[in-house]
């Protein structure tokens, strides 16, 4: 006879698992002897060491119970199915875990390798992360709805980041987010836009857009796309 720390000790387990598995049904609870102890038998051992194997083994608890007597076929059939679920959960597990590698890549998770590249080159290139993280959203947003415009677009993009013109362009909007509506430079850099544009019409914004509810979303609905000051460039622009 054993009382509940012997058995623990034999079998390998805790005094808490052990009273876990009585409230769970698994291991039947002994009455105490006259001295007040509860007394374990051999069969109370070997049933236990049967319910650690299947719980190391990965078996639910709550599937236990119905193996531990369980004919030789009901048992290995239980078996198969249990294992099957191991090695989908495994499978996931592996999905999960090229996720996770996928994030320390930052924008490649959710972008392209085109528009990944062009987010790198405007970091290069010293384009404020606030601006990277509008543009990298707008993207996601087009290439989910409308991949055949987002292939189009970011086609003109990677064209124009080769410009210097253009890139120093980008860098003067980008850094016109932080002025005073009535920063003395607005109306130069509003010129300069628009000339830029005159003198270089893109191509895709000229084309058929294939989905243009979600372009004016990836265009304007961004947080942090706009401020006081690009709102006052935006009047100069058309005005």
């Amino acid at each position: 006879m054993l009382t509940i720390g012997q058995l623990a000790d034999y079998a390998g387990v805790t005094i808490k698992a052990i009273r876990h598995y009585h409230e769970r049904g698994l291991l039947t609870e002994p009455g105490r002897d006259s001295s007040g102890y509860r007394r374990y038998t051999a069969e109370h051992a070997v049933k236990l060491v049967k319910i650690r194997t299947l719980a190391h083994a990965g078996v639910p608890l709550a599937r236990i119970r119905g193996l531990l007597d369980a004919d030789t076929a009901t048992f290995a059939a239980a078996v198969a199915e249990i294992d099957h679920d191991i090695e989908e959960r495994i499978a996931q597990l592996g999905r999960t875990r090229d996720q996770l590698v996928q994030l320390r890549g930052g924008d490649r998770l959710f972008v392209s390798p085109e528009v990944a590249d062009y987010l790198d080159d405007l970091r290069e290139l010293g384009v404020s992360e606030r601006a990277i993280r509008v543009e990298r959203d707008g993207w996601i947003l087009m290439q989910t709805a409308s991949p055949e415009d987002a292939s189009l677009w970011i086609a003109e993009k990677r064209e124009l980041m080769a410009n210097p013109e253009f890139c120093a362009l980008y860098l003067d909007y980008d850094a016109a987010y932080d002025w005073s509506p009535d920063d003395p430079r607005l109306p130069d850099l509003a010129d300069r836009t628009r000339n830029w544009f005159t003198d270089h019409p893109g191509r895709s914004e000229n084309g058929p857009v294939h989905n243009p509810a979600i372009a004016r979303l990836a265009a304007q609905s961004q947080p942090g796309a706009s401020s006081p000051a690009w709102d006052r460039l935006a009047q100069l622009m058309t005005g």
